[in-house]
């Protein structure tokens, strides 16, 4: 039987991704094989990080009995995290749930893409100011469909261009949905407004974090 690192799991909102606003069950795992510039859970990244060890029946009975039907596997990486597979065919196979895995970009989403009921991915592209970039894999951009989504945080404005050149050259709008989010502090919104405005970016969706707008951001 697997043990999960779980470092931990709550009910909030969704903050960001197609679901935003609605209640959800949050599952974050231990650990992550990025170190991006503007991280905000690198607490749950960190070597000697706390965590409980639970199964995924565990999982699956403790997400059951929250009573929401949003669940968010995130970290990190959830896709690194070892016999995720077996967890993901467990809540794939309960219809009432609707499961979203958060991705990096990094990591190969072919191997969960033939699960029954696959989950959604919001997968991030990472951009210059992440300082991950060179670890992106576009290839996932194949895997993507509707339930999808592709999201860039940006922090100035040459991740907006390099954001605008990806979404161009790979057609992602017409792929899945894709989000253009700002780094929590580094960029005016309204500049994200007026880019998307003043280069018509049809299909693309401006989102806030607003479990920070709601809450203190360090919370």
């Amino acid at each position: 039987m697997t043990h999960y690192k779980v470092a931990e799991k709550f009910i909030s909102l969704n903050g960001e991704g197609v679901l935003v606003g609605q209640p959800a069950v949050f599952i974050r795992f231990h650990g992550c094989n990025l170190s991006c510039s503007f991280c905000d859970t690198t607490w749950a990244n960190e070597k000697d990080a706390a965590y409980s060890l639970m199964t995924e029946h565990q999982i699956y009975e403790y997400i059951k009995g929250t009573g929401i039907k949003n669940v968010t596997l995130t970290c990190g990486e959830p896709l690194l995290v070892p016999a995720i597979e077996e967890l993901l065919c467990l809540l794939s196979s309960d219809q009432c749930l609707h499961v979203e895995i958060e991705t990096n970009g990094s990591i190969d989403l072919s191997p969960f893409a033939n699960i029954q009921n696959p989950p959604s991915f919001t997968m991030d592209y990472k951009l210059p100011s992440s300082l991950m970039e060179d670890k992106m894999l576009v290839s996932n951009f194949k895997i993507l469909s509707k339930k999808d989504t592709v999201k860039f945080v940006v922090g100035d404005t040459k991740d907006l261009n390099r954001a605008k050149e990806v979404i161009d050259d790979y057609h992602l709008t017409s792929i899945c949905h894709v989000h253009i989010s700002p780094v929590f502090g580094k960029i005016n919104p309204e500049e994200i407004v007026n880019f998307l405005i003043r280069n018509r970016m049809n299909d693309v969706t401006m989102q806030l974090q607003i479990h920070k707008v709601i809450w203190d951001p360090n919370r």
